[in-house]
């Protein structure tokens, strides 16, 4: 099995070098961070080990960057002779945001293989949806990568020029929909229900729903209609979101994270 390194375990690499613990075994996965005392928690909890960057970087196979995007030029200058002593044996994995394949190239000044990805938090419950794209990696290379990340969750072949679309909708959804469901939990207050009940709820419901549509095929509406019953409860609250403009200001939401993320990679 190939060892997998982060640089970096905050809570998305964190939560990825948890998944692979449970898929490519702990004893192969290697991680540090700018607090020591964050990876070697990290370590404790999952048998991994907590290591120097160099030694990090001298044993991987797959190097997973978790910089935030403004960090870029600094983490990659930090470990361009470290990298570049590998001689193209070492995969870089990216998961800054807004950083194209490109521009890492740049900024490390190596031609070096890049899969780029860009996870999401559920990964920490194995239920991540995780988009992914490769440069001058082999098919080999790329399915170990994606068997050693199993346990991450759903993975899907992005191209590059969609990744920043698609990471509006996977990367910064979680966000939206955490605010759906308080929202829900509190409206159930008002209606009467205790919050932590209403939650429950609301949180299942959401799991539910959307297992309908990842199982069944059928479109949102064509599900949505079949809540709908005439003159009935759904309908009345349907009509209301309509009428706020619900549809409208998630899209705005959706495209103003899109936008975003572009304006990161600059």
């Amino acid at each position: 099995m190939k060892v997998f390194g982060f640089v970096g375990v905050g809570n998305m690499g964190g939560a990825l070098a948890r998944a692979a613990c449970k898929s490519a075994g702990a004893e192969n996965v290697l991680v540090t961070d700018l607090l020591p005392e964050k990876a070697a928690e990290l370590a404790a909890e999952t048998g991994c080990r907590a290591v120097s960057t160099e030694e990090l970087v001298a044993t991987a196979d797959y190097l997973f960057l978790g910089a935030k995007p403004q960090g870029a030029a600094g983490l990659l200058a930090g470990l361009r002779d470290k990298v570049a002593a590998r001689g193209g044996s070492l995969t870089l994995v990216s998961m800054m945001a807004g950083v194209t394949i490109a521009r890492i190239r740049a900024l490390l000044g190596l031609d070096a293989p890049i899969i780029r990805i860009m996870p999401n938090t559920p990964a920490a419950v194995g239920e991540g949806m995780i988009l992914y794209t490769a440069e001058q990696v082999c098919d080999e290379a790329v399915q170990v990568f994606l068997t050693g990340m199993s346990a991450a969750g759903r993975f899907d072949l992005v191209p590059e020029p969609l990744f920043d679309a698609a990471t509006a909708i996977s990367g910064c959804g979680p966000a939206f929909l955490y605010m759906v469901l308080s929202s829900m939990a509190d409206a159930g207050v008002v209606s009467g229900l205790g919050y932590q009940k209403a939650l429950t709820y609301a949180a299942q419901t959401m799991v539910g729903a959307a297992e309908m549509v990842l199982q069944s095929g059928q479109h949102p509406e064509a599900l949505k209609n079949a809540v709908c019953s005439p003159a009935g409860s759904t309908i009345a609250g349907v009509h209301a979101l309509e009428t706020a403009g619900f549809r409208g200001i998630l899209m705005d939401g959706v495209l103003a994270a899109y936008r975003k993320t572009q304006e990161l990679g600059k």
